[in-house]
């Protein structure tokens, strides 16, 4: 039983450290050899940021989330993840939006231990709201049609939110 715990833990240091080595210089092939690669404008505000998920694209299908949260970090602890997507109606398919609570799920889109936090009907307007209250890492992905649009439709997505100021 202790070895088992031993191995998440473990796993979630090592998921943690290459989360952090990957995203320590990503611009590296931008020119940016020196700095720590969040020199490129975006999501460098002193206070928490309220950010929506996908830009311009929002919430829906097809959309590459893993690309966009890649692109758009760091994130950090306080920020709010704003998720928006249509509400259900005869043309619209349902989005949610779910939290896994390690990474094997979410890399096989496993819903079974899965916490919905947004529901098809709660991404309209200004979006439901999510706040990345903890220095840990966070796993979303939508949960609708037994996880095809997780699995085949590239919406999931995770991120590691920092404490501010770590990166200069």
């Amino acid at each position: 039983m202790g070895s088992h715990y031993f191995a998440q833990a473990l796993a979630m240091v090592l998921v943690a450290s290459m989360l952090a080595v990957g995203s320590a210089n990503k611009d590296w092939q931008h020119g940016n050899y020196t700095g720590w690669g969040f020199n490129h404008g975006l999501n460098e505000t002193k206070g928490p940021n309220k950010i929506t998920v996908g830009g311009s694209e929002n919430w829906h299908y097809g959309f590459d989330y893993k690309q966009w949260a890649w692109k758009n970090g760091p994130f950090y602890i306080n920020d709010t993840l704003v998720f928006k997507y249509d509400p259900p109606n005869d043309t619209t398919r349902p989005h949610s939006v779910y939290l896994f609570q390690n990474p094997w799920s979410f890399m096989k889109c496993d819903l079974s231990q899965a916490k919905m936090v947004g529901k098809p009907t709660q991404g309209g307007g200004k979006g439901f709201e999510f706040v990345l209250k903890s220095w840990q890492p966070y796993y979303f992905a939508c949960g609708e049609y037994d996880g095809l649009h997780c699995k085949d439709g590239l919406m999931r997505f995770a991120v590691f939110p920092m404490f501010r100021g770590w990166h200069y």
